[in-house]
């Protein structure tokens, strides 16, 4: 397991798979390096790209507000994706891009030591959580594997495109905030 500062730089200089041809920044991931929570989304878009952030564009924005309805916020999470590079037309990450970049996830993970973790969207769920998650069928329905507690929400991007499904994703994050306050000793909820 490389540490922090080892596997940012290795994560920075990556060419496991061909992503890293068209990326203009590796997004590697922010907030606190020993958050109780991890959200997990699948890839950057066309603005994280730009930034070298994750969800800094209309998703991430209405990410942030999301996490403000529990009283979270980017302090006191961390946020990170499946995929480091941004895929061309911000389409789905392939599989073959996924497995070449899940190590640096992992280890992050291991490094950060999540009490939960929170898969945004059907592409973390099913290489999280399991590989036939049905979105529509298991948002919010809690998973445990190991030390961890798992559970996915609609991905903000997706929200955007069909706000009818805001009600169910706000019970999500209740459901949410009520595991924070079961689970975690720091992470502070309103």
């Amino acid at each position: 397991m490389l540490n922090w500062d080892e596997l940012y730089k290795q994560c920075m200089e990556c060419r496991n798979c061909p992503l890293h041809e068209t990326r203009t920044h590796v997004v590697f991931g922010v907030g606190a390096r020993d958050a109780e929570v991890l959200f997990i989304g699948e890839g950057p878009g066309e603005q994280e790209d730009l930034r070298g952030e994750p969800f800094v564009g209309r998703a991430g924005k209405l990410l942030d507000d999301m996490l403000a309805i529990i009283g979270l916020n980017r302090d006191n999470i961390y946020i990170a994706n499946i995929v480091k590079c941004r895929p061309p037309g911000n389409r789905d990450p392939l599989f073959v891009e996924q497995e070449a970049c899940i190590g640096w996830l992992r280890n992050q993970a291991v490094l950060i030591k999540p009490k939960i973790i929170v898969c945004l969207g059907r592409i973390a769920a099913m290489q999280i959580i399991k590989p036939d998650f049905k979105i529509t069928r298991e948002h919010g329905v809690w998973f445990e594997r190991g030390n961890y507690k798992l559970m996915a929400l609609y991905h903000p991007a997706a929200l955007l495109r069909d706000p009818h499904r805001r009600p169910e994703t706000f019970e999500d994050l209740k459901r949410l905030e009520a595991m924070i306050k079961e689970t975690c000793s720091r992470t502070l909820v309103s």
